[in-house]
Order: structure tokens, then C-alpha cells, then sequence
């Protein structure tokens, strides 16, 4: 008797709406004209000229959904994914792609979803590795032979460790976290960082919303073929107007998704998102909507205070500065915090590297290893150097730093931050137990509390940004944060904590890597 065979089936097939299948045909056709063909899958060793593509749709759309359709056909066709870890020595016949998100965070986001992204800084900045070491990274690469460990001349490193590298880098496409489960240090391989300077091939830009001039003509430069996928409804960057780089491109290079797709319509958080688009919406009316959605669905909640416990890993999402830093010192005198220093666990926002320009391969490493500004980071601890800081750097691939840091804590009714303790120069932190809905843009959490009566106070006002109600344009970011259950909290309140704070659920990962500006 034959025992029968177990087989695991394939993977259900992406069923394209009308809206997204057009999307494909044009951006695949943009494709072919660069050398790309994904019907053949087959490549030209030489691409087209410059091309600006965007894909443009709301919450729901299936912007990801086709990003991640067309990065598995790019790969099927034999392009290779820049992740900004390591490259290989250039080939002639090599096409290559590079998927960006502007944060960590939005990276993270769509590397959870099987899509090997990176930040635009680790491409614009990229690696310098020891030459012993390149050696290992061109195997896990596939570029190249297993070394042998009596010609690499690497004290302590051992097959076993080599197959642990290995293990990791077939699981999670990241150079660094590989010879980090070697046991190695970021130190030891790599050198330094540089600026790009040669071009590549095809990027993939996710959460495009946030690009401002600058990122985007840097991309322009590098990019002979880019494709931006954003949203119409977030919040345009700062000081551009309330445009946004997406909308550049002429009518025919703009692709549009209208459609929401099976698979969110009954999700309740969206049906609230897109309910804002509805120019004789009022406040009142929406927040009828939640509290009705909030009777119906446990994902809504209708919150009469404002949850401590989640502020720790998840902000509280505001308009407001002065309610930001309202809550911020209602977090930290919940759990007792001392005035002048840190407890392990608190959450802070990089608010950007202060360093003279004489220090600009610091800044670089810096901004490499995930401390660009916005990036979200958890407080683990004092360095061993006065001003120092070990950091968890949220959706980081290596997250695990020392850095030298400068701490502000904004306190009510104060001119001038308070600074526990600060380095001379290294990166300027924020408390990040609440931010403001425009740093949110990006990033997402399992559960997001949206502070209802500062977005009140932005209807109140009666601003718009480009042509829309700015209390929509707020509401809308804010509850797309979340990726499972929204509390709206109405009532401005503060639940004590249930536990102290923590560390135990980060990654532990390697030991921190040291950053460290030398001061003169």
C-alpha cells in the first residue's frame, strides 16, 4: 500500500479589480520600455529613459497589494532587490529593484507583508564593508563561493557560525543581522558609510505622501525608472502647500485606484476613513458614525479616557503641541518617572541629528542605522559613556544601538525643553509617548488612540489644505494608523498603568552597536 502524499497548496491567485489590472497593464508596458519584460520574464541588460509612474488611491485600494504582485513578477523575471545592506560587484546584465518607504517604520510595515523594503537613507547611504568580510556577504548574496574560514583570517568564527548566518539570511534578506547572529559586530565589517554616487535601476517608493522636494529630485537622480505609490488624502510635508510629488506627473502617468476590495469591506476603521470623503460631513455627524461602529464591532472603541498602557509602544495621536506634551507629562508621572532622567521602556521620537558639518560621516551613520528624524525609538538604558544612550530603534532591521543622545522633555507652560542628560553633538530626541497626526504619517500600530477633541478644536478652526477640511485631511491619517482597533478617546483623561514599564517585549538581538561622534 503506497502512503499518500501530503502536498501544501498553492497560494490562492491575486484576483485583480478592473482599476488595479489597468495599473499593471501600464506600469508593467513602463517597464518593458526600461528592459523588464514581466510577461516573457525576461531582461535587457540596458533600461529605457527616465519614467515617473504613480499609483494613487486611498485606504483599501490595494496600493500594497500590487506592489507586492509586481515585486514578486520582478523577481520571477530575475531582477535582484537593492536592500542598501550590501551590494554585490556590478554585472552589465544585472537589472535591480529597490523598494523605499520614507520611515522605519513604514519599511517595517511592508516587510511584515513579505516585501523587502528599506529607507530611503540606506539607499541614498550605503555600506563600505571590510574586505574580509565582503567575502561572507557576497556568498549570503548568492555573488559568490562559501569562503573558506583559514582564508578569511577572522578569529573566533567558526562553520557553525557561518551556517547560523546563513540560516538567517534565507529568512530575513538583511546582511548585517546575518553576521550579527555570527556573532559579529556592525564594528567589525563594516567601515563606514558613503553617498551614493553611481545610479541604479527601478524603485518602488510606498507612502510617497511624505516625500518632499528634496528626497524627490535625490530619487529623480538615482532612479531611471520610479514608481510612487501614495495616497491623496494624507497630509502633504511641511511647507509645500498641501502638494504633493505624486500628483507631478501628467494625467497619463497618473494611476488611479478607486476601488475598496473584498477583503476590507468589512472592516469598520475604513469604512469610517472613507465616510470623510463626503464634503457635507460634519464632526458631529462622524463622530456619531464611530460611536454607532463602536455598538456594532469591537475594533472601534469609544474611549472615555486616554490608555496608558498603550502609550508605551503606541502614541497617542494629536494636533496639538500643547496636548502633546499635555499627555506626554500625564504618561511619564503615571508611572513615576523621575524628573531628571529616563526609565527603561519610555518611548522617544528622533527629532534629528545635531552635528556640525565637519561630522558628516558620523551623521551618515547616524541616519544609516535608522535615526533619521521621526524615526520612533524605545529608551533601554544609560551608555557607558556619560550622554550616551542604548536605543531600540523601532522597525529597524538591526535596531539595537549605542548612541550619544540628546534628550528633551517639553514640559506645560515651558518656554525651553527640560534635558535630563545630553551628549555635546549626536542625535536630539522627543518624548514619543504623543505625536502629532503629521509624524504619524507612515507608520501604523496594531491598536491607535486618536485624541478626538484636538481634532474638535482643527474643525472649530475651519482650516482647509488644498481645498479639504483639515479636521478631515487629520481624522483620515489618524485612523488609518491602525491596523487592528481604534480607540477615539473623547474625553481628556488618562488611565494609571496596569504594570510598570518594560523592555522584555523588544527583540533582544545582537549587543548595540556604538555611534559615536568624537568630541574635540
Amino acid at each position: 500500500m503506497v502512503a499518500s502524499m501530503s502536498h501544501t497548496p498553492p497560494p490562492p491567485a491575486i484576483v485583480f479589480s478592473e482599476d488595479q489590472a489597468e495599473a499593471w497593464d501600464r506600469v508593467a508596458d513602463a517597464l518593458t520600455e526600461a528592459g523588464v519584460d514581466l510577461t516573457e520574464a525576461s531582461l535587457r541588460p540596458d533600461g529605457g529613459g527616465n519614467r515617473v509612474l504613480s499609483v494613487i488611491g486611498k485606504a483599501g485600494s490595494g496600493k500594497t497589494m500590487l506592489l507586492a504582485a509586481l515585486y514578486k513578477a520582478l523577481e520571477a523575471a530575475g531582477v535582484e532587490t537593492v536592500s542598501g545592506d550590501f551590494e554585490g560587484k556590478k554585472r552589465k546584465d544585472k537589472r535591480t529593484l529597490a523598494i523605499l518607504a520614507p520611515t522605519n517604520k513604514a519599511a517595517s510595515v511592508l516587510r511584515n507583508r513579505g516585501v523587502p523594503a528599506t529607507t530611503i537613507h540606506r539607499i541614498l547611504y550605503t555600506p563600505v564593508y571590510d574586505p574580509q568580510y565582503e567575502r561572507i556577504a557576497e556568498w549570503l548574496a548568492g555573488q559568490g563561493p562559501r569562503p573558506a574560514l583559514d582564508g578569511l583570517g577572522i578569529n573566533g568564527l567558526t562553520e557553525e557560525a557561518l551556517d547560523r548566518a546563513k540560516a538567517f539570511y534565507d529568512q530575513v534578506k538583511s546582511i548585517p543581522g546575518a553576521l550579527a547572529s555570527a556573532g559579529l559586530r556592525g564594528s567589525d565589517f563594516i567601515q563606514g558609510w558613503k553617498r551614493r554616487e553611481d545610479p541604479l535601476d527601478i524603485g518602488f517608493v510606498d507612502e510617497s505622501s511624505m516625500l518632499d522636494e528634496r528626497q524627490f529630485d535625490d530619487l529623480r537622480e538615482i532612479f531611471p525608472t520610479l514608481i510612487l505609490f501614495g495616497d491623496p488624502a494624507q497630509l502633504a510635508p511641511v511647507n509645500q502647500s498641501g502638494e504633493m510629488v505624486f500628483e507631478r506627473p501628467g494625467a497619463g502617468e497618473k494611476l488611479i485606484l478607486h476601488r475598496i476590495h473584498r477583503q476590507t469591506q468589512d472592516n469598520p476603521i475604513l469604512d469610517l476613513a472613507h465616510a470623510l470623503g463626503d464634503d457635507d460631513l460634519t464632526f458631529e455627524t462622524f463622530e456619531r458614525m464611530v460611536e454607532e461602529a463602536s455598538r456594532r464591532d469591537d475594533r472601534v472603541v469609544w474611549a472615555e479616557r486616554v490608555e496608558s498602557d498603550l502609550m508605551a509602544r503606541s502614541p497617542v495621536l494629536v494636533w496639538r503641541n500643547a496636548t502633546r506634551i499635555r499627555l506626554i507629562q500625564a504618561f511619564r508621572n503615571a508611572h513615576l518617572a523621575p524628573a531628571d532622567a529616563l526609565l527603561p521602556g519610555e518611548p522617544l521620537i528622533c527629532d534629528g541629528i545635531e552635528l556640525p558639518l565637519k561630522h558628516r560621516k558620523k551623521r551618515i551613520d547616524l541616519e544609516a542605522r535608522g535615526l533619521i528624524k521621526g524615526a520612533q525609538v524605545i529608551y533601554l538604558g544609560p551608555g557607558k559613556k556619560p550622554g550616551f544612550s542604548r536605543l531600540h530603534v523601532i522597525g529597524a532591521e538591526d535596531p539595537r544601538i549605542s548612541a550619544a543622545s540628546i534628550i528633551k522633555i517639553e514640559l506645560p507652560d515651558a518656554e525651553e525643553p527640560f534635558i535630563p542628560f545630553a551628549a555635546r553633538m549626536g542625535a536630539a530626541f522627543l518624548h514619543g509617548a504623543a505625536v502629532t497626526i503629521h509624524k504619524a504619517q507612515g507608520s501604523q500600530w496594531e491598536n491607535v488612540q486618536v485624541f478626538a477633541p484636538d481634532l474638535f478644536a482643527a474643525y472649530r478652526a475651519g482650516r482647509t489644505e488644498a481645498g479639504i477640511a483639515l479636521w478631515k485631511r487629520l481624522a483620515y491619517v489618524a485612523i488609518t494608523r491602525a491596523e487592528h482597533r481604534l480607540l477615539w478617546v473623547v474625553r481628556n483623561r488618562l488611565a494609571r498603568p496596569s504594570a510598570p514599564l518594560s523592555t522584555e517585549d523588544l527583540p533582544r538581538g545582537a549587543a548595540p552597536l556604538t555611534l559615536a561622534p568624537e568630541e574635540e
